[in-house]
């Protein structure tokens, strides 16, 4: 039942096509052992119009809502993996984070 619910800067998915760039968010998840395959649910909705910090400067930001019961370590591990490999996908991109929450 996880849902993992990417905003970004739209100019990004000119680098990646959003069905790539949600098929790296879902694997990531689903290399965790946490969540059955079939429950994962992953969205994106591109921003044109935003002001970060009073510049318009690229982001990614998940929003992951998950099932309570989640250690803290195993929700740090989720987060550091879908971080990790953004990053290396990404490099140019300086705001990537993760915000997990428990239903």
């Amino acid at each position: 039942m996880p849902h993992f619910i990417i905003h970004c800067s739209k100019s990004i998915l000119t680098s990646k096509s959003p069905d790539d760039f949600m098929q790296q968010v879902y694997n990531e998840a689903d290399s965790t052992g946490l969540f059955a395959k079939g429950d994962i649910k992953v969205r994106i909705s591109p921003f044109e119009h935003y002001n970060i910090g009073n510049s318009k400067e690229d982001f990614i930001h998940i929003f992951a809502n998950i099932m309570e019961g989640r250690t803290v370590d195993q929700k740090k591990d989720l987060s550091k993996r879908i971080i990790s490999n953004l990053k290396s996908e990404f490099p140019d991109v300086p705001i990537i984070s993760i915000n997990i929450s428990d239903f």
